[in-house]
């Protein structure tokens, strides 16, 4: 025990012997921490921008003004089963009506219209939401197909085909390029602290070669060094975590302004103590590793 609490008190030297160096390491690893805690935070952003937009696409088809709602009906049961739909929204013609002249009610000739017609000249419909992006195709198939020519009259799903597209490329392409910027981050924080080890270790080799001399075990030469590379992501993590509470509280109203359902600033202090716990255990496992990797190359037996 006394051994352990020495490792960790010599760890502790070691980073305030070179405070300049310590200082700048440590800023390092704040900076690529704050990056990587930018990366988790805009994938989450991202995530609910993206379900919200998916939300507002649909596939609405409508039915042909002869057609029984009972067949209308049959058709959305039959939909619900496919284990592509998430929710199918059935309008008949009435709600479809009712909602026309809400939307238009301040318009007097469209008004006026109506009020001349003798019939009801809308359709009913139904308004289908896929689970995921890629699997409207899937259902436009379906409603495409010959089984329902004689009953539909039009489904819209070219007209949103475009967006719906675009959409998972956007899915796809933040997915990688979230994973690229992390795997960089990563190589990025493990050389630098790698660097400021192996230049400790440098500084101090007289001192080391003096404690071989004597017979000191490898653990306890090699112990502080891994402290010092702990206790360089340990206090990133602190650091950065604390800077994104300003950060994240000055962005959480323009972001509103895209994705009004989601407050990253309710997130953010939702979830602060398993950020944190992430923090720690990215900073101080980058500062571990490159402790060890140092140690390994200059500190051979």
């Amino acid at each position: 025990m006394i051994t352990i609490w020495r490792i960790i008190k010599y760890g502790f030297q070691n980073l305030l012997r070179n405070k300049w160096l310590s200082i700048s390491t440590v800023s390092i690893m704040i900076l690529t921490l704050v990056v990587f805690e930018g990366v988790v935070l805009f994938n989450v952003f991202s995530t609910n921008a993206i379900e919200a937009v998916k939300d507002k696409v649909d596939i609405s088809v409508y039915f042909r003004s002869n057609v029984a709602e009972d067949d209308v009906l049959n058709v959305k049961q039959i939909l619900e089963s496919f284990d592509e739909v998430k929710e199918v929204e059935y309008v008949s013609r009435d709600e479809a009506l009712k909602r026309f002249k809400e939307n238009h009610a301040g318009d007097e000739v469209i008004t006026q219209t109506l009020e001349e017609l003798d019939s009801n000249p809308l359709l009913a419909s139904l308004n289908v939401r896929a689970l995921e992006l890629s699997q409207y195709d899937a259902i436009a198939s379906y409603l495409s197909s010959a089984s329902l020519n004689g009953m539909v009259e039009k489904v819209t799903y070219a007209q949103n085909e475009l967006v719906i597209k675009r959409l998972e490329s956007i899915v796809g392409g933040l997915n990688t390029a979230i994973l690229v910027l992390t795997l960089f981050l990563a190589f990025l924080s493990v050389m630098v602290t790698f660097n400021t080890i192996s230049l400790a270790i440098f500084s101090n080799k007289e001192q080391i070669a003096i404690m071989r001399i004597i017979g000191a075990d490898n653990k306890f030469i090699r112990g502080p060094y891994i402290i010092e590379g702990f206790m360089y992501g340990v206090v990133g993590a602190v650091i950065s975590i604390m800077l994104y509470i300003p950060i994240v509280s000055a962005a959480t109203p323009a972001l509103a302004n895209f994705v009004p359902s989601f407050s990253l600033e309710e997130y953010f202090n939702n979830n602060i103590g398993y950020l944190l716990m992430y923090q720690l255990f990215v900073g101080a496992g980058l500062g571990v590793l490159s402790s060890v990797v140092a140690i390994r190359r200059y500190l051979k037996s």
